[in-house]
């Protein structure tokens, strides 16, 4: 059983971690982890461009270290870079100090304060940790689930549409195991947003 829309108890429950940006605003900011890659991230910029779409994209430190190339394409066109821990580690299976060792290697690469943890796993130490050292835990308002690859795309396209929200954060994923899916849920999502007249930022 998919779960595309984050349940209500979670942001009351860990209000210091960010969930969706302003209700305010007709704005949907996208999001893209466990990248970057040689050529599915060029593809993803490609076709953010189309659209006039800015993104954040929260990257592997061991895949930007392989690839500085694309991270430097990633932010010359204008989008944001976020911390996803150097070797994509799931915090619950890590002490805290070395999580927090993990995620300072990445900086190394990916210099900046946002920060995803991989799986939406991460210990209360290790996040209070993070945010004294001052980065900014950022969390999903709906997940597309492209890294399954039974996905039902178009039931999984037509989950994202119903529950798109002003400032909801919504997840994608730049990798190998999503692409398939990523590309037929990416145009199809983005034209619906340009269509109802979403504005689509980074979270920068």
């Amino acid at each position: 059983m998919h779960i595309f829309q984050i349940p209500a108890l979670l942001p009351k429950l860990f209000p210091h971690w960010i969930w969706r940006g302003s209700k305010d605003h007709k704005t949907i900011f996208l999001t893209f982890d466990d990248g970057p890659h040689p050529e599915i991230t060029p593809w993803v910029l490609k076709t953010l461009e189309s659209y006039e779409a800015k993104a954040t994209f929260f990257c592997v430190g061991e895949n930007a270290q392989k690839y500085p190339h694309i991270i430097q394409l990633i932010k010359d066109q204008g989008h944001e870079i976020g911390n996803h821990t150097h070797n994509h580690l799931k915090g619950w299976q890590y002490s805290k100090q070395q999580y927090i060792d993990n995620i300072i290697k990445a900086t190394e690469w990916l210099p900046g304060n946002l920060f995803r943890p991989p799986y939406g796993r991460i210990r209360f130490s290790q996040a209070n940790r993070l945010r004294k050292m001052g980065f900014k835990i950022v969390m999903w308002s709906l997940l597309s689930c492209d890294y399954d690859p039974k996905l039902n795309r178009e039931y999984s396209l037509k989950k994202m549409i119903k529950h798109s929200k002003n400032g909801s954060i919504v997840v994608f994923h730049d990798s190998e195991k999503a692409f398939e899916n990523l590309k037929f849920l990416l145009p199809r999502y983005l034209e619906f947003l340009t269509q109802n007249g979403f504005e689509l930022k980074h979270l920068g």
